[in-house]
Formats: structure tokens, sequence, C-alpha cells
């Protein structure tokens, strides 16, 4: 299938590993010019290299989003080259802390980095976007945004913040050509998650090897109807239709890529 974003310019924040990473893989198999980003140099050029190696476009930038500085300097080497058609809002930070051991500063800075920096870029992309008159604006949600969990509450309402800007920001763009979406993942296995999950293991009496911890885990800590973890190129796949022609009619919604986990609408 023709997802039609050939030539689109792509701008997926946090794209060095992870989810991004594989948003980025997928959006330049599909033939857009990805801009991947990162702060760490070496490990955001070699997901540029491996793009590139692979018959894909790609270029990188390098910055810290959670400052205004930071946020200036990605956006002016994104623009740089042309105008970008797609902003994948991905950069985030989790660490799974229990309620009363996150401080009143970490909830800022979770929130600054999270919700802030997705704003950031959205305010410097969005007017080349709309003299366009066409453009997709996707942030990276997540399911405990819908069912919170006990732990990292700074990290769900950060979250719950994601996916309540994408519906006003759809508001404001009625008419433009531009489409504001969330897709919201539930526990995909990434290496922070697989980090998380065997720092759980012991106390959960989830076994020893990795094959066992995993299978536990599934069936006892995410309950989802797949009864397994999610893959991040499933999240690309998400991702990837919400940038095609095939998605024009769909702003300011929700995606789910969670196996069944989520219990609500």
């Amino acid at each position: 299938m023709d997802l039609k974003i050939k030539g689109k310019r792509a701008l997926i924040t946090g794209s060095s590993s992870g989810l991004g990473e594989a948003i980025a893989i997928m959006l330049a198999a599909e033939g857009a010019e990805v801009i991947i980003h990162g702060r760490d140099e070496n490990r955001t050029k070699s997901v540029m290299d491996r793009i590139n190696q692979s018959g894909g476009k790609a270029e990188y930038v390098i910055g810290d989003l959670a400052t205004e500085e930071g946020a200036d300097s990605v956006a002016a080497a994104a623009l740089a080259n042309g105008s970008v058609d797609i902003l994948v809002n991905n950069a985030g930070v989790y660490r799974g802390q229990p309620w009363m051991d996150v401080s009143a500063k970490e909830w800022q800075d979770t929130y600054n980095t999270n919700v802030v920096s997705g704003v950031r870029m959205i305010q410097r992309l969005l007017p080349q976007m709309l003299k366009l008159g066409w453009g997709r604006i996707v942030q990276i949600g997540g399911i405990t945004a819908i069912q919170p969990m006990a732990i990292q509450p700074d990290y769900n309402a950060a979250m719950a913040a994601r996916h309540n800007l994408t519906v006003s920001l759809a508001r404001e763009l009625k008419g433009s050509g531009i489409t504001s979406n969330t897709v919201a993942p539930g526990a995909m296995l990434v290496e922070s998650v697989k980090n998380l999950i065997l720092g759980m293991a012991e106390q959960n009496n989830w076994g020893d090897s990795w094959d066992e911890i995993e299978k536990n885990a599934a069936s006892q800590f995410l309950q989802n109807d797949l009864g397994r973890f999610g893959k991040p190129e499933e999240v690309a796949g998400a991702v990837a239709y919400l940038m095609s022609t095939y998605a024009d009619n769909i702003t300011g919604s929700i995606l789910r890529v969670d196996g069944g986990q989520t219990l609500s609408v």
C-alpha cells in the first residue's frame, strides 16, 4: 500500500532509540525524508546512518527540547534543508517510581520534558505547516493516561496532558489541512521497559530467566488480551497510517496500540 508520503519531511523527536527509532525507520521505508533527533550525537547519527545505508533518506539534529534554546536549535536545524511536513512528538522520560518517591521537582521536570517540550516544537513548526496547507502532528501518548498505575504518577499525568493537548490542537487546526492525533502504546518491549520489568521481577516472583520473567509479567502485570508485550514496529505502523492520505479524516483521535490492555474507551 502506498501511504503517499514520499518526499514528505518528518521530524521524530527522541528517535535515537526505542519507539522513535522504529517510527523513523518505518517512515523512511515509506519514502519520507526523516530527521532523527536526540541528545547523544553518536547514537543519533547511528540511526541516521542505518537508514541512509538501507536506501532511505535521513539527517539528524541534536538538542535538548526541555530548554527554549535547545528547541530553537533543533527547529532551526530541521528547517535548514526544507519545510517540515510531519512532527512526531515522541521524546520523553519516565522513572517508574512509587507515588511518594516522586518529588515535586521531579513532577515539574517530567511535565517539562514530556509535555512542554512537545509544545515548544509545535509552536516552532506549526506556522510553516499552516503556510503549506498540509501537515501531520502526532503525540506519542500512553494508555496510562487513560488507565493510570500507582507507580510513575508524574508520567501518567504527563501522558494525560499529551492526550488532552492533541484534541485542543485539532480544534485549533480546523480547516487547515493539518491533523493532530495521539498514538497511545501499551507496554512496549523497549530497553527501558525491559529494565523496569527486570527490576520488578524479584518482588513479584516472576522467575530468573528473561523468557520466564517476560511470560509471567505479561500474564500478571499487563493482563492484556494478547498476553504479550507490544513491539516498537507496531506503534510505528500506527503512526505511519496517520501520516497517510487514508487518514485525512482522522483528527483529535487516540489510536491505542495496547493489545486490549485498556479496559475503558
